[in-house]
């Protein structure tokens, strides 16, 4: 594969990601086989990983750090750190005195010296970013952490980032990775240009949707019994009638285009997402061989302006088709009544 540099960092990543959500008690419960999901990703040329603390609750990068046994060397690592790891209030968020003991716990599960890139899973309104950027510098300087990013952080708290490590001196986050799909697009409108203006890499996750992208749904059928439909449906707006009725709409369409082009409807999705020139790779979670098998070939699709130029007529560049769980955070402003009354 054609690697990309993430941002400034000067990290070369794939443009496809393994992330591995999947691994582990949310999706894939059979260990022999993430390991080979894992190393058949290798052999094909990915050779960024992605994973997070929260996955699975540990079980995923202990997974991860198996199947890396001997092969450490050849990966681009990532994890994430801040979602509640249970129900104790010491075991979450951006402080400090989290970030210190999270890191440890991820690089003994991971079974490794070093992380590539740490990212904070999501903005958290009760920590200081000044503290955060903080504790990351220092886990740079200690050799434990290589470069430091985010996820899900709205434009503006990505700017706050920045203001806050160039006046404090401390290491700047490198990269965002935001969600983004054909069904999904909200970090267009300002989430991407504020990634080019300060030069962060992007890694954007469920750029399938969810599977809605995969062409697997169908508007007669009830969707596979060990797909996120089923699993997790509030999470992709299956549940809800009028956001499924869309999402079948726009998929049968999506379809059309994409055996017009020649192309399975996933590729189509993937090269859509790998078009925009922030984009620095895409993430995928395959659950199953067969399912990453599907994944690749994807990042060589190049779509045209005229096929590009379709897509927007259907789903407008900006536009959220579904509900505000697409987006990864929702500001507690907008969930908690006392932020926004006197």
């Amino acid at each position: 594969m054609n690697h990309r540099t993430l941002g400034r960092t000067g990290i070369p990543v794939s443009p496809l990601t393994l992330g591995t959500l999947m691994f582990g008690a949310w999706g894939n419960t059979d260990h022999d086989e993430c390991v080979r999901i894992v190393h058949a990703a290798l052999d094909a040329g990915i050779t960024t990983i992605d994973t997070a603390d929260v996955y699975s609750f540990g079980e995923s990068e202990e997974i991860v750090g198996r199947a890396l046994k001997g092969r450490r060397d050849e990966v681009v690592l990532a994890t994430k750190f801040g979602s509640p790891m249970d129900d104790s209030p010491h075991r979450r968020g951006n402080s400090r005195r989290w970030i210190v003991r999270a890191v440890e716990d991820s690089l003994r599960r991971l079974d490794t010296d070093y992380i590539d890139l740490y990212q904070v899973h999501r903005p958290d309104p009760d920590t200081d970013v000044d503290e955060t950027l903080g504790a990351l510098s220092d886990l740079v300087r200690q050799g434990k952490v290589r470069a430091v990013g985010t996820s899900n952080f709205p434009a503006e708290e990505l700017v706050e980032a920045q203001w806050a490590a160039e006046r404090r001196g401390r290491e700047r986050f490198g990269s965002e990775q935001p969600s983004y799909s054909i069904m999904a697009r909200h970090a267009e409108a300002a989430v991407l240009p504020v990634a080019e203006r300060y030069d962060l890499g992007v890694m954007v996750w469920s750029p399938l949707n969810g599977g809605w992208l995969t062409g697997k749904y169908r508007r007669d059928a009830p969707p596979p019994a060990d797909s996120r439909a089923t699993r997790n449906a509030e999470h992709f707006d299956y549940r809800a009638e009028h956001v499924r009725a869309t999402k079948f709409d726009l998929t049968e369409k999506l379809t059309a285009l994409a055996d017009e082009a020649g192309l399975p409807l996933m590729h189509l999705a993937l090269g859509f997402v790998l078009s925009h020139r922030a984009v620095s790779s895409a993430v995928i979670g395959p659950r199953t061989l067969e399912q990453l098998a599907g994944h690749l070939g994807a990042e060589r699709v190049r779509l045209t302006p005229d096929l590009l130029d379709a897509i927007d007529e259907l789903v407008p560049p900006g536009t959220n088709v579904g509900g505000p769980a697409e987006i990864g955070h929702v500001p507690h402003v907008l969930t908690d009544a006392a932020l926004r009354r006197r």
